[in-house]
């Protein structure tokens, strides 16, 4: 074989002479396969099939809240049923732990026979309707457990599909009421959040009350309007002085051309001026205090012409002076209009003197207001933007608390994706290990290598030579003569064919070669 290359006639010569080799460990090893199969325990595998429901609402009408991927959603729960904790109530109710065996080893022994696997995506199929974006491509699992007996094998894959469909309603329920309950702190906390923003909003614009945005162009229209009043308030003060300094010297002219006209005193004038001055006395404070000068002065003109009709009815009591003879008689009446002109004129100057005070304050107010609005103004559309975000964020929280609510409600009465327990676990009447045909192909598979090891083994080791390319590759001499063997005719069967193991050689096959 390692001399020359081989060709399919070769090979095929080889399998002619080894297929006793090849054919007798292919026979005897599944009959030895078959035979060990019965070595090992029988074991017996229940199953059951859950399906996945979609929800019963729409998602346009009640967006769901539960969203974790089905095939993550499964090997968590998986993993919470087959904790200890959850799996002792069952192991105490079927009574697995039998003739004192250990209760961890009863747990590990059930985790390594359940087996969870998904059923065939129906959206591979034609006609079949695709799922969502939001759907999970695994419309159910089978779930599957293996024991020593059906019946065992029965209980315990019920029990545990049972408690696989309980963990998923309770997971369910759990992540929408925690959804719930958190959506609802982040609602109080924004509501809280939006009181306290809007009492500073309430406090700044009680405390910067008309300088607010908005308000500058009020501002500044009333400070125009000020400064024209201001203005104007200055024109009457100013005409108000020149008025009252003309007064005052008409008045001065018209007392001294009086006082020159007066020459004596006697009692009847004494009594008639008297009696004017307590009727000016008594219209005086009809309109006036008593501490207002005009009443103070003539009370004092009042007491002076009463001491000097004294001193003129009593002889006794000397004469006054020329210079009295001002309040000896009663003023004109040009006289006490041109004084009443100019106390007028006094009161106008104190009245403008205080307006114009007023309205320089007014207009110190409104200046600072105009010089203020540019940094109040952006303090406000500060506390403003943040009263907006604030405002929108409890919307956003307020409309998601809603939906999870929503979801929630139908999450407890079932109204969202669900699973359903649609085939139960089924009572196995044959043992699914050992598979004896398994074992019997698996003999098969092992003596057909086995018999063309040996064959192969065989035919490296034989340096029989059997052709003229084996001839010529092992001498390496060209052949001259080949001389055949002489061999007697393989009789045919009934049709005329050769049997294939009793076929007639050809002459090439069988030749003795010599050299020459």
């Amino acid at each position: 074989m390692g001399n020359r290359e081989l060709t399919l006639d070769d090979y095929l010569a080889m399998l002619r002479r080894r297929m006793k080799v090849i054919l007798i460990p292919a026979l005897l090893a599944p009959l030895a396969g078959f035979l060990i199969s019965y070595v090992f325990s029988a074991k017996y595998t229940s199953q059951s099939l859950v399906l996945v429901t979609p929800p019963k609402i729409p998602d346009a009408v009640v967006q769901q809240v539960f969203t974790e991927d089905l095939t993550q959603h499964i090997t968590t729960i998986e993993q919470r049923v087959l904790s200890p904790s959850q799996l002792r109530p069952m192991v105490e109710k079927l009574g697995l732990a039998k003739g004192g065996q250990n209760f961890d080893d009863v747990v590990a022994n059930i985790q390594l026979n359940m087996g969870i696997e998904p059923v065939p995506d129906i959206s591979q199929f034609p006609g079949k309707r695709k799922p969502g974006p939001n759907n999970s491509s695994v419309p159910g699992f089978y779930v599957n457990y293996t024991a020593s007996t059906a019946k065992e094998a029965k209980d315990v894959c019920t029990e545990l599909t049972s408690m696989l469909l309980e963990e998923d309603l309770k997971s369910r329920q759990e992540a929408t009421q925690g959804t719930t309950f958190f959506l609802t702190k982040q609602v109080e906390d924004a509501k809280q959040n939006l009181d306290d923003l809007d009492k500073k909003l309430a406090a700044f614009k009680n405390q910067h009350m008309g300088q607010l945005p908005g308000d500058e162009d009020n501002n500044l229209k009333i400070l125009m309007g000020l400064n024209s009043q201001l203005d104007a308030n200055t024109q009457t003060l100013n005409r108000a002085t020149q008025d009252k300094s003309y007064t005052e010297s008409l008045l001065t002219q018209q007392l001294a051309a009086w006082k020159a006209s007066q020459s004596a005193n006697n009692p009847q004038t004494l009594q008639q001026q008297l009696s004017q001055l307590q009727a000016e006395l008594i219209d005086l404070q009809g309109r006036y205090t008593d501490d207002h000068p005009d009443v103070i002065k003539t009370k004092a003109d009042i007491a002076e012409v009463k001491k000097e009709l004294a001193e003129v009815n009593n002889p006794s009591t000397p004469a006054t002076d020329a210079g009295n003879d001002k309040g000896s008689a009663t003023e004109p009446p040009e006289i006490r209009q041109l004084r009443l002109q100019v106390h007028q004129y006094q009161d106008l100057l104190a009245q403008a003197t205080r307006d114009q005070k007023k309205l320089q304050q007014e207009i110190a107010v409104y200046q600072s207001r105009v010089a203020s609005s540019p940094g109040i103004e952006e303090e406000y559309k500060e506390l403003a933007r943040d009263y907006d975000n604030a405002q929108k964020v409890y919307q956003d929280d307020l409309a998601k608390q809603s939906t999870s609510k929503m979801a929630t409600q139908a999450e407890q009465q079932q109204q969202g994706e669900q699973m359903a327990l649609l085939n139960p676990a089924n009572l196995p009447d044959s043992p699914s290990f050992p598979n004896r045909l398994l074992f019997a192909g698996g003999g098969l598979g092992a003596g057909l290598v086995l018999g063309l090891g040996l064959a192969f083994w065989l035919e490296f080791r034989d340096k029989c030579i059997r052709t003229e390319a084996d001839a010529e590759a092992a001498l390496e001499l060209p052949m001259l003569v080949a001389v055949p063997w002489v061999v007697e005719i393989a009789a045919t069967n009934g049709d005329g064919k050769g049997h294939f193991w009793k076929r007639k050689k050809q002459p090439d096959e069988r030749k003795e070669t010599a050299r020459v």
